[in-house]
């Protein structure tokens, strides 16, 4: 079950970044940083693994989940062996560095856990602000994704402004990938964002969009969401309550607000043109992303 985790594809991102950030800043050779690049991803598998227990999915990366194809008791197991393997890993070869990596990867896992705790909690709320959304997918999503620029920085020696600053970085740059995500939900094109459209409504997922408008109009939202209708006209009918609220356009705007103030995070740090300009378009592509 963890080779058929691990071949599943996925973006690669969060070791992506940790290796993007140890280059950035240090000639040393990248497989210095290998172990905890692979931690990283091995750590962001395993809670998907676990998340999709807990959703009861079916389907992850185009494949059947893992409790699908063999049993939840197979995919907790292997969750948890997953969870030994990336703490294995973070702490390899660590050298007088252990201390620290240890102490950011615990207190992230410890933060993803919470984020997913708050998520399954706001399917039965429908009183959930935007301060308490924003902040569920800190958790759940920026908070690995700023430990992977850390941890990165941490291996290549660099100083605590250099860490922080990277880490910054990474929580915003979350914090639009994430908004973007929402976005594409309802607004992307099926054929390039490879799934279909309006599954967060249908589902009645609480979105940044779904929140705003249950808050401004709420009333109208929550009769229709309420309502039994097929899942065709569910989409056409919350859609157009988010058009007349120019929710879209709104969400779009916040996720490239996020996606500058990633940028800005780095401002200060001294890199040269190629490592900066690797980090300002991944940053703006985020916030303005297809798929």
């Amino acid at each position: 079950p963890i080779k058929y985790t691990l071949s599943g594809g996925g973006k690669r991102l969060r070791p992506s970044l940790l290796l993007a950030a140890f280059s950035a800043l240090s000639h040393k050779n990248p497989q210095e940083a290998m172990n905890q690049a692979l931690g990283i991803e091995m750590f962001h598998n395993f809670t998907l693994l676990h998340d999709d227990v807990m959703d009861k999915a079916d389907i992850r990366r185009g494949r059947p989940t893992v409790h699908r194809r063999w049993n939840e008791n197979a995919a907790i197991l292997s969750g948890d062996a997953m969870l030994t393997m990336s703490c294995q890993l973070i702490a390899c070869c660590a050298g007088d560095k252990l201390q620290d990596l240890l102490s950011i990867f615990n207190t992230t896992a410890m933060e993803v856990y919470e984020g997913q705790q708050l998520d399954m909690e706001f399917e039965r709320r429908n009183d959930v602000a935007v301060s308490e959304y924003l902040e569920m997918i800190r958790l759940k999503t920026s908070v690995l994704l700023a430990c992977s620029c850390a941890i990165g920085a941490l291996m290549a020696g660099a100083g605590r402004d250099v860490v922080k600053a990277f880490y910054d970085y990474g929580i915003n740059l979350g914090l639009a990938f994430q908004l973007r995500d929402d976005w594409l939900d309802t607004y992307g094109d099926p054929a390039i964002f490879g799934k279909e459209i309006g599954g967060d409504i249908v589902n009645r997922k609480k979105t940044w969009l779904l929140i705003n408008g249950l808050s401004e109009a709420g009333e109208e939202l929550g009769g229709i969401i309420s309502e039994n209708l097929d899942d065709r006209e569910l989409i056409a009918q919350v859609v157009r309550v988010y058009d007349r609220l120019n929710l879209g356009e709104r969400c779009c705007l916040l996720a490239e607000r996020f996606s500058k103030t990633a940028i800005d995070a780095l401002e200060n740090v001294e890199l040269n043109h190629n490592a900066r300009e690797f980090f300002i378009q991944l940053a703006l592509k985020a916030a303005n992303r297809s798929h």
